[in-house]
């Protein structure tokens, strides 16, 4: 089935609208629009469509790819939004929004897609919005300055208050409180389900009817509404796994006699993550394949020199997503080389994925600014915009980000140029990822280097009693001046809203994650840092987590070669008191 094309470009940064704004949806419905009054232009009877078919609302941001493939696997057809017809005629519309609210609210009043919408949930047809989906039905958000909703319901989208110490993003498996009869969150119990988000709304007297379920992070923020045939969570049924799908089954299947089942999850905050990562090239035949490097040399030390072969990519990641893994991380690990959108390959790797993978996808490598041989430019935002239509959730940005930093460190002024800031101000910064790939450097004396030094729990090999981290570019083989540290503090201000944070001295050997870099960057920095390189036993995912502020852990070879299964891991945490989702 072809997918319709989206109703905006998401390569194009849509105008952000002002609250103050005479053409604000606010100021239409107050003056020539009253969504409790249909328009006459709008009276449109729904026509009787086929009970295999959901409507999708795709304004053309983020990856939606997997939302169709939820709602196929479940047995049901997509049918695009085209025109606010589209929506009136509908039996059952599933709204799944990501990115910024301002730039959402554009497309929909742009479109005249706003004023349906309302009508439509007013009419207390069956709707699910998810995650932006729901933040639209408030009366505004202070996403860009003050921007006006829906205003179905009351209530403003304010940013969470990193100051009380949580980190934000909100990334990661977190547990519901269940506060009535929602139907669709029957299964739920106490199993985790995944959020993603920087944005949420709180529950007051004047929305409490609304409010279905809150979650805890902070302060405990509305999760999800309900009212009549309405529903709309703040957290992804399409990327919570097993749970998820039963959410999407319950709103697909209202009146079928579905018994509730046993609830066996122990969530209760916010679980650490296990990600399953897996490098992806070509080997010397030209196949794609998993490989592994041992401090990031993936050939085997053989008189033929070929690539170390693990796996096939979309094969290893069902199987990762089955063994329970909370994401899965393909790194393209020669994508610094060509040029992105050529590798049609790896964009057929996300494609397969993500039909059978229900937690969060995140690619990575060689997404920068490209000319290609006729001369063609193509800016990241484009490579990573056909990401995410792939089936990507997340992208991994590795050397441009290196540059950016250094540009921004050098000058002070943030161009708004670099592929960080891009994609971020589109898609959001919990849609970005920064991968930081530093070897350490010993040195005597803490002043030796103008970067960030720290005391070693190991000494260096002549005593040496201080390191800094120096950052690499081009898969770790050209050093660059500066330190982990200065990048990790400079990309986050840049736009990143996760730090992938590998080392090379670790990779591969097995001996534990290298806790002092680990801690110095989690530390430094108040977006989710994953910990990645060096894992050989559970306990090791142990000490990353009771040692440092590390929000996930990232292991690969010894999930390829199942010297650990995930499950160990998790169950090993759940012995030590650290939540995981099971």
């Amino acid at each position: 089935m072809m997918e319709a094309p989206p109703l905006v470009s998401p390569t194009k940064t849509p105008t952000l609208r002002s609250a103050s704004s005479s053409s604000s949806l606010l100021f239409l419905r107050k003056h020539s629009l009253n969504c409790r009054r249909p328009s006459r232009s709008f009276a449109v009877r729904a026509s009787a469509a086929s009970d295999s078919v959901v409507t999708l609302l795709d304004y053309g941001a983020g990856n939606v790819r997997s939302v169709r493939n939820a709602i196929r696997r479940l047995g049901f057809e997509v049918r695009d939004v085209q025109t606010p017809k589209d929506i009136l005629n509908a039996n059952r519309l599933i709204f799944p929004g990501v990115g910024a609210f301002a730039a959402a609210m554009d497309v929909l009043s742009k479109n005249g897609l706003a004023e349906a919408l309302c009508e439509y949930i007013e009419n207390d047809r069956p709707f699910l919005g998810i995650c932006l989906g729901l933040q639209l039905l408030f009366e505004s958000s202070e996403e860009k300055g003050r921007v006006s909703g829906l205003g179905l319901i009351p209530g403003v989208v304010g940013r969470f208050d990193s100051s009380n110490g949580v980190i934000v993003p909100h990334i990661g498996w977190n547990a519901l409180q269940i506060k009535k009869d929602s139907l669709i969150l029957d299964d739920v119990g106490a199993h985790h389900v995944y959020f993603v988000h920087s944005y949420r709304a709180m529950p007051s007297d004047e929305n409490k009817e609304w409010v279905s379920s809150t979650c805890n992070y902070g302060d405990n923020f509305i999760a999800s509404v309900r009212r009549g045939n309405v529903h709309a969570v703040q957290f992804h049924p399409e990327k919570s796994g097993d749970i998820g799908l039963s959410i999407l089954r319950r709103f697909l299947y209202p009146n079928s006699p579905l018994e509730k089942k046993p609830t066996e999850g122990k969530g209760s905050k916010l679980a650490k993550r296990v990600i399953a990562c897996l490098d992806v090239r070509t080997n010397d035949k030209g196949d794609l394949v998993v490989t592994k490097g041992d401090q990031y040399d993936v050939r085997e030390h053989t008189k033929e020199n070929e690539v170390r072969e693990l796996g096939k990519p979309v094969e290893l990641a069902g199987q990762y997503y089955t063994d329970g893994a909370d994401e899965v991380r393909f790194l393209n690990i020669t994508g610094f080389r060509d040029f992105p959108l050529g590798d049609l390959p790896m964009l057929k790797v996300l494609r397969y994925a993500s039909e059978n993978v229900f937690v969060p996808l995140t690619v990575g490598g060689g997404i920068r600014d490209f000319t290609d041989a006729t001369g063609r430019h193509y800016s990241s935002l484009e490579v990573a915009s056909e990401y995410f239509r792939c089936g990507a959730d997340k992208i991994s940005i590795g050397s441009d980000a290196v540059y950016a930093a250094e540009e921004y460190l050098r000058t002070g002024v943030k161009s708004g140029k670099s592929s960080l800031e891009q994609i971020s101000r589109v898609y959001g910064n919990q849609a970005v990822v920064v991968s930081i790939d530093p070897r350490r450097v010993y040195v005597k004396n803490q002043n030796d280097v103008k970067f960030k030094t720290i005391r070693v729990t190991n000494p260096g090999p002549n005593g040496e009693e201080y390191a800094w981290y120096q950052c690499t570019v081009s898969g770790g083989r050209e050093g660059r001046p500066i330190g982990a540290y200065e990048l990790a503090k400079a990309v986050e201000e840049l736009g990143a809203g996760e730090i992938l944070l590998n080392c090379i001295d670790c990779d591969g050997q097995g001996k534990g994650f290298d806790i002092d870099l680990v801690k110095l960057i989690s530390d430094a920095v108040t977006i989710p840092v994953i910990a990645s390189s060096g894992a050989g036993a559970v306990e090791h995912f142990s000490e990353v987590f009771t040692k440092t502020n590390a929000s996930a852990a990232l292991a690969a070879g010894i999930f390829h070669r199942k010297e650990v299964p995930i499950c160990s891991v998790k169950e090993h945490l759940l012995k030590e008191g650290i939540e995981v989702r099971i």
